[in-house]
C-alpha cells in the first residue's frame, strides 16, 4: 500500500510520525510520500519531504505574502498524487493547505481515500464548509466528541481518535509537586502574543505584590529570544527580578507547579486542564480583528474547556474585559479552596473523555485501516 500524508506545522509533524508509526505496525508493507516536518521525513527520507520551516506561516498578510509559494506546492502535490495514483492520501490538521489539496485530488482522482486526522474547526467559523467537506472526504478523525455528530449530519463518515495532547501530557506530567502559594502566568508563544498580554501581566504583578506579597510568580518563555524580550518589557515596567521568575521553555513544569494561572487562549488552555491547574483564559487582539472574530464566531465560548463542557467553567477574560483589575480578582477567586476545588471538578469533567485506550494515533491508524 501507499499513502501520501501532508503536515504543515511541528504540532502536525510529530502526530503525522505517530500516525505513520501505528500504521505500520498494522500493515508493514506500507510505503509513504508526501510533505511534513523532521520527524516524518526521518520514517520516509526519500520520499516524505521535510518542509516545516516553509509551510509554517501564520496571519493573513504572512499567508498572502507567500501564497504563490503555498500554490507552487498545491500544484506539485496535485501532480504527485495523480502520478503515482497511492491508496490514500492523509491530511493532518494544517486545515487552509490541506482543504484545498483534498478538493484539488478528489477532482482529479476520485478513487483515492481521502482521510483527515485532527479536525479542521469549521464548526466555529465556517459550518458551510461541513456539506463540501462531507463531498471531498472519505473518512473525518476528530479530536473532540462534540464534533463527530456535527460531521455525521452532512453525511461524513467520522471517528472519534480521543487527542494527542491528553496522551502526551498523563502520560509525563509530574504530580505531587503543586506550589500553593505559585502563580503561573502564560503570555503565549509568539512575538506578537507576549507584546500584547505581557505588559497586562507586569501589571498584575506590580499589584500582587503589594497585595499578596508572599505569592510567588513565575512564567515561561518560548524561546531565548522571547525571554529576553519579556525581560525588556520588565525592566522597562520597573518589574524586579524579584517580583517574577522569566524561565526559559519550564511551561509543563510550571503547569504542574502553579497553584492556579492565567493562561492565553490557545492551546495552552487545553493544557492546563489536563495539567489540573485551575485558571482564566485571557486574549487581546487588534479591535479590528476582534470585530471580525464577533461576526464570524458561531460558538458561545473560545475556550476548549468550555466548549466542551458547553459552560463558563473557566472565566474568559477578552479584549477589554482583560485587564489588571479583572485579572487579580480571578486569581484571587481561584485561590479560595472551594473555589479551587469546584474549577477542578468541572474542568476534569470536561476533559476527562479526550484520553481514549490505546491512544489517538493507534485509534486513528485502526480506523483508516478499515476503510480498506
Amino acid at each position: 500500500m501507499k499513502f501520501y500524508v501532508v503536515a504543515g506545522e511541528k504540532s502536525g509533524d510529530k502526530q503525522g510520525a505517530l500516525l505513520m508509526n501505528e500504521l505500520l505496525r498494522l500493515r508493514p508493507d506500507i510505503t509513504f510520500a508526501g510533505l511534513g516536518g523532521s520527524r516524518m521525513h526521518a520514517l520516509a527520507p526519500e520520499t516524505v519531504e521535510d518542509w516545516a520551516d516553509q509551510a509554517a506561516v501564520i496571519g493573513v498578510v504572512e499567508v498572502l505574502r507567500h501564497a504563490r509559494y503555498f500554490l507552487r506546492r498545491l500544484k506539485e502535490m496535485e501532480e504527485r498524487i495523480a502520478a503515482d495514483k497511492p491508496d490514500a492520501l492523509l491530511l493532518i490538521d494544517y486545515p487552509g493547505f490541506n482543504q484545498r489539496l483534498a478538493k484539488r485530488v478528489r477532482m482529479r482522482c476520485p478513487g483515492i481515500k481521502i482521510i483527515w486526522f485532527i479536525a479542521p474547526m469549521v464548526w466555529a467559523w465556517h459550518k458551510g464548509r461541513l456539506p463540501k467537506l462531507a463531498a471531498t472526504l472519505d473518512l473525518m478523525l476528530c479530536t473532540f466528541p462534540f464534533e463527530r455528530p456535527l460531521f455525521e449530519k452532512v453525511g461524513l463518515r467520522t471517528r472519534f481518535t480521543g487527542h494527542p495532547l491528553a496522551d502526551d501530557i498523563l502520560a509525563s506530567r509530574n504530580t505531587g509537586i503543586r506550589d500553593p502559594l505559585l502563580i503561573g502566568l502564560f503570555p503565549g508563544s509568539r512575538s506578537r502574543e507576549v507584546e500584547r498580554h505581557f505588559p497586562i501581566f507586569l501589571q498584575v504583578v506590580k499589584r500582587l505584590k503589594i497585595l499578596h506579597p508572599e505569592w510567588k510568580i513565575e512564567t515561561s518563555a518560548s524561546s531565548p529570544k522571547l525571554q529576553e524580550m519579556m525581560q525588556r518589557m520588565a525592566a522597562k515596567a520597573n518589574v524586579s527580578e524579584d517580583a517574577i521568575n522569566i524561565r526559559l521553555a519550564h511551561y509543563h513544569s510550571l503547569m504542574d507547579r502553579a497553584q492556579v494561572a492565567l493562561v492565553t487562549s490557545g492551546t495552552a488552555t487545553l493544557e492546563a486542564a489536563l495539567h489540573d491547574l485551575p485558571f482564566a483564559l485571557v486574549y487581546k487582539v487588534a479591535w479590528g480583528t476582534y470585530l471580525l472574530a464577533r461576526l464570524l464566531l458561531t460558538i458561545r465560548f473560545i475556550g476548549m474547556v468550555n466548549i466542551l463542557a458547553d459552560a463558563p467553567v473557566t472565566r474568559e477574560l477578552i479584549q477589554h474585559e482583560f485587564n489588571a483589575d479583572n485579572c487579580i480578582a480571578e486569581l484571587e477567586r481561584l485561590m479560595l479552596p472551594d473555589e479551587r476545588e469546584k474549577t477542578l471538578r468541572d474542568m476534569h469533567a470536561a476533559v476527562s473523555c479526550l484520553a481514549q485506550h490505546g491512544g489517538a494515533a493507534a485509534t486513528a491508524a485502526r480506523e483508516i485501516m478499515q476503510l480498506f
